[in-house]
């Protein structure tokens, strides 16, 4: 899994690009990114499927903050990212992943 950061000099956000490789995706058929900058909504940020097999999205995020977040695989399997910035702990006694902007 990978965090890819791009500061755009003249905006205040930061494009992140997240991606879950195949090998922890496997045969999955469908990947969501759910987090704090979407409300942890379960359907609103589908992740592409790539040629290779790894899954990946871009978002524009404010700059000077940070997000928790988790991938949801097939809707049942959730993972967090394994080059996250941080964690941090959650209600359910587990971790989110966090990405600092």
């Amino acid at each position: 899994m990978s965090l890819k950061k791009q500061y755009l000099k003249t905006k205040t956000v930061c494009k992140v690009t997240f991606t879950v490789p195949s090998a922890v995706a496997g045969v999955a058929k469908q990947v969501n990114l759910v987090g704090e900058f979407n409300n942890w909504d379960t359907q609103s940020l589908p992740m592409k499927k790539l040629k290779n097999g790894d899954f990946s999205v871009s978002l524009e995020l404010e700059r000077l903050k940070e997000y928790q977040f988790k991938y949801l695989i097939d809707g049942k399997e959730w993972q967090n990212d394994l080059e996250a910035d941080k964690f941090a702990q959650n209600e359910f006694q587990g971790e989110n992943s966090v990405v600092v902007v």
